[in-house]
């Protein structure tokens, strides 16, 4: 039995699609108008004689199909929205259940135009990695150049991970991290490891980073590997034990010759030279040993050919589609000191500069750890009064602790690092090394009691701010915002949760949730938490950097305060990114951020650090990193401060800045380094943004996709024109419609979480979705079930629900007797040179004018516009109906081979455009589409001109 892939067959009485198989043992089949999940594999040499497999042809529409013109729309958007193989170059777009957005499309490029992918793509927060790298897996995928794919990644985003991969993609990916290996090794049959058996996987890199894990990874990990937060897996400068593991894993992943690796990162260059030239090494070796600055210009275009970095200024308008991210309202507030908390802070700031004085007797070691101490103790108190009583109560009896004796003098551990942002700080790691005299641990005991007596809103002014601000928020109108308030320490965020939460909660009723999330919740507790909030109409979250880096949380939050000021723009960055992204509904975003005005360090590094950099991103709309060897700029700053904090803190009262000479020298050292790393980081964006690939280069492409498998809003109007002719209610509200339920045929409600007490549900057809609605698109269950319900209503009609397959009208819209036809067409496509073939399938309009011998034949363009403008204007008998149609089917066998004809023509279009994309991507295997006929004749419907 040879038959082709493409080909129609009769398999226990039902008709099916040969589809292309690698065992030349097991016949692959589709159900003629079935989805994906019904393919079914025949094992030939079993011969079974219930499996007889016969060629057949589609059956020709019959007068016993007549039918109502209007819902021949139906069955043409229904047929286009069940396909899942599309017939155009790019051959995911079928089966994905979003429209990419124009620019989400150019890393895809860049990556086919590689025999061995390896591809960083660097874009700012918020424009869409995720979907950009996703894209590239499943794109290879359904092309069939690999079977498997991984994405290695930090353990608090393996959750958001598996969730983004099933939403948007359909597949089904497991999770590999230490609390689901036992689990998975239960599922697998066979002695296997997990990396060997499930094709699709989420892993924590911190999991497999172990020497033990690695190396049974590395040999049998997918073909194709996603590296996500890989700026955290650079080469460290220093001697950072977990991010050498991290740096280890990926490169020795890297190693392997046919490796697909595709790299992610908003911070490439975290402002050390080293780290960022081990990443570009991970793409290729010998770019380890290129800096940019002295690169020659071939070497900057290879590199370019790995690399893409855009900012959003590059991206809102890319190809002149509109791509909305929010408006930001950012605000600086300042807060003053209660007369409770200034009294206490008065004492801190001499504990500290006695701290920082200290005894040149000491050793350079205690010398710096009384500094880090005292600084700690600054930061710690200031954040708030529960932070400073932690510290000072853990540290009160361990005077006498052992100093280490190898101590790294060069990375202050209170200042803010650029590693990854998946931990807390507890503010007593710094005071654990550091010696007590008993005068200090009076002194200590002291800070305490006036420290305990500040604490609550009443007191603490900084937390009675951060309320006004928050509950201002959540009363705002049209809409409100809901809060995401980002602190430095564990301590800090439960007594924000504490004493924010009973006052918000007294104020808004049941309508407000307050949530806390710290690093000490485990991953799943943390996304359960966030997810629970989703249906309280109010929502406040309180939590730590845990979640500063990577989560996605603008489905349910729309603002953001920063409590405790960070000492890295970076940080700002990240935390705003998590809500001020695309995907975000709210046309607008808070961010404000707290400051003490009582409090001078705040105030050099809001001048020195936070302003600068803010200036920097207003004058070239680019994010920075933070500049190298910064932090000993910044250690200078502080430490100058902390030797005479009152004069500052007075200077800084009076709307003044008249500090040290060292901090000015220090000033103007940083902002050489910020203007440097600035103008660094303009050339690496105008290198890696992409300006090669025009939007000229896959406009056409596009376009095509959308005319052949429909866009959004061919969805929006096909579900409309269904639900009307249906008898369901759908009407326009707000952002969306209301879909009422209550006549949706029951085989759809599955598809559909329904609530009774509601009767309704609210959907919408556009990406982002807004908030309480449900995206229906073309890949969402009841949209591909609607078009199911629509094709067998046609293929197998029932006395009271009848898709027409043919009808004829009278109408306006035509002169002369026009006849369309409504073609399917399967198209198979080969691999030059190889055994792989793909087969795709597309609806084509077509018709002609006249009798069909006269062959005045219609463009597709005309035929499409007439299917939608045409009406029926007048009655036509039943017998008058029949004798025309019976009259045009007999027709239909003299043009057959104008009916190919069509075929063969859309093939070469089809070629045209395979040949185009094969040069845009540069040596592309694939060649000649090449129709299967005869093309199945979905409806015939015959137009006779109204001459009233």
């Amino acid at each position: 039995m040879d038959f082709q892939p493409g080909s129609l067959v009769k398999v226990r009485n039902r008709e099916w699609i040969v589809q292309p198989s690698d065992d030349e043992e097991v016949m692959l089949i589709k159900p003629l108008g079935g989805s994906e999940d019904e393919i079914t594999g025949i094992f030939l040499p079993l011969n079974n004689p219930d499996d007889k497999i016969e060629s057949t042809d589609f059956p020709k529409p019959t007068v016993d199909q007549l039918g109502d013109f209007a819902t021949a729309k139906l069955l043409y958007n229904a047929a286009r929205l069940s396909f899942r193989n599309g017939a155009g170059p790019f051959r995911s777009m079928a089966k994905l259940s979003f429209r990419p957005r124009s620019y989400q499309m150019v890393p895809l490029i860049m990556a086919l135009q590689q025999e061995v992918i390896r591809l960083m793509i660097a874009d700012d927060v918020g424009i869409g990695k995720t979907p950009e790298s996703l894209l590239i897996a499943k794109e290879l995928l359904e092309r069939r150049e690999i079977k498997r794919f991984a994405v290695i990644c930090p353990p608090h985003l393996c959750d958001q991970w598996q969730r983004e991969i099933k939403d948007k993609f359909d597949i089904d990916a497991v999770i590999i991290r230490s609390n689901s290996q036992a689990r998975l090794d239960r599922e697998i049959q066979g002695d296997v490891s997990v990396f060997q058996y499930f094709p699709y996987q989420v892993i924590s890199v911190d999991y497999i980073k172990s020497d033990t894990r690695r190396n049974v990874f590395i040999k049998e990990c997918p073909e194709f590997c996603i590296v996500d937060e890989v700026h955290t897996c650079a080469k460290p400068a220093g001697t950072n034990k977990g991010q050498h593991l991290r740096y280890s894993l990926i490169y020795d992943l890297a190693q392997k010759p046919n490796q697909h690796l595709v790299l992610l990162t908003a911070t490439p260059h975290s402002g050390k030279a080293e780290e960022f030239q081990s990443l570009l090494g991970l793409l290729k070796p010998k770019f380890e040993k290129i800096t940019l600055g002295d690169a020659k210009q071939e070497e900057r275009k290879e590199i370019a050919g790995h690399f893409v970095q855009r900012k959003r200024a590059d991206v809102v308008k890319w190809m002149d589609e509109e791509t909305l991210f929010p408006m930001r309202d950012s605000a600086e507030v300042g807060y003053k000191l209660s007369a409770e908390y200034a009294l206490f802070y008065n004492e801190l700031l001499d504990f500290a500069r006695g701290l920082t004085v200290g005894t040149q007797k000491e050793s350079k070691i205690k010398q710096r750890m009384r500094y880090w101490t005292a600084l700690a103790l600054m930061r710690g108190c200031m954040s708030s009064p529960q932070a400073g009583l932690e510290m000072l109560e853990r540290r009160i009896n361990k005077q006498n602790l052992e100093l280490e004796e190898e101590v790294d003098l060069t990375e202050n551990p209170v200042l803010d690092n650029d590693e990854a942002f998946d931990a807390d700080n507890t503010p007593s790691q710094v005071m654990d090394k550091a010696e007590w005299e008993s005068d200090e641990i009076r002194s200590i005991k002291k800070l305490q009691k006036l420290l305990e007596q500040a604490q609550g809103v009443k007191l603490d002014y900084k937390a009675k701010d951060a309320l006004t601000i928050v509950s201002d928020w959540l009363n705002e109108s049209p809409y409100h915002f809901n809060a995401v308030i980002f602190c430095r320490y564990i301590a800090t965020a439960k007594y924000l949760g504490e004493v924010l939460g009973t006052v918000l909660k007294r104020k808004f009723g049941k309508d407000l949730d307050v949530q806390v999330i710290t690093s000490e919740d485990p991953d799943e507790v943390r996304k359960q938490r966030i997810d629970d909030m989703k249906p309280s109409p109010k929502r406040v979250l309180i939590a730590t950097d845990c979640l500063s880096e990577g989560i996605n949380l603008q489905e349910s939050f729309n603002a953001v305060l920063h409590y405790d000021l960070p000492w890295n723009p970076n940080r700002l960055e990240q935390r705003e990114g998590r809500v001020d992204r695309f995907g975000q509904s709210s046309p607008s975003i808070k961010t404000y951020l707290l400051y003490g005005k009582d409090n001078p360090i705040d105030g050099v590094v809001l001048k020195v650090l936070i302003h600068k950099v803010k200036e920097i991103k207003r004058d070239l709309k680019i994010s920075m990193p933070f500049p190298d060897d910064s932090q000993s700029i910044m250690d200078a700053v502080l430490q100058s401060v902390l030797l005479n904090p009152k004069k500052i803190q007075e200077n800084l009262q009076l709307g003044l800045f008249d500090g040290s000479d060292e901090i000015k020298k220090a000033e103007l050292q940083f902002t050489k380094k910020l203007d440097d790393a600035a103008k660094r980081e303009k050339a690496s964006r105008d290198l890696f943004a992409q300006h090669a690939i025009k939007a000229k280069d896959i406009e056409d492409d596009l376009k095509a996709v959308d005319a052949a498998i429909g866009n959004p809003d061919t969805v929006k109007n096909f579900v409309k024109e269904a639900m009307a002719y249906l008898g369901v209610q759908i009407d326009p509200y707000k952002e969306g419609f209301r879909l009422y339920f209550n006549n949706i045929p029951e085989v759809l409600k599955t598809a559909l979480v329904l609530d009774i007490k509601k009767q309704y549900i609210q959907v919408t057809f556009k990406s982002p979705t807004p908030e309480a609605y449900i995206y229906l698109g073309r890949n969402h269950a009841f949209v591909e079930q609607l078009s199911q319900y629509i094709m067998a209503a046609a293929l197998n009609p029932e006395p009271n629900f009848k898709i027409a397959r043919a009808a004829v009208i009278k109408t306006k819209a035509v002169d002369q007797q026009t006849t369309l036809l409504l073609f399917r067409v399967r198209n198979v496509i080969g691999e030059k040179g190889g055994a792989t073939q793909l087969v795709a399938e597309e609806m084509l309009l077509w018709g002609y004018e006249g009798m069909a011998e006269e062959k005045q034949f219609l463009g597709l363009d005309q035929a499409k516009k007439l299917l939608e403008i045409a009406s029926s204007t007048d009655m036509l008998t039943e017998p008058r109906k029949q004798a025309t149609l019976k009259e045009e089917l007999d027709a239909l066998d003299d043009i057959k081979a104008d009916f190919d004809r069509v075929a063969l023509q859309r093939a070469e279009v089809l070629v045209t455009a395979h040949e185009k994309f094969r040069k845009l991507v540069g040596g592309v295997k694939y060649q000649p589409v090449l129709p299967v006929l005869p093309m199945d004749i979905m409806g015939i419907y015959v137009l006779i001109p109204d001459k009233k």
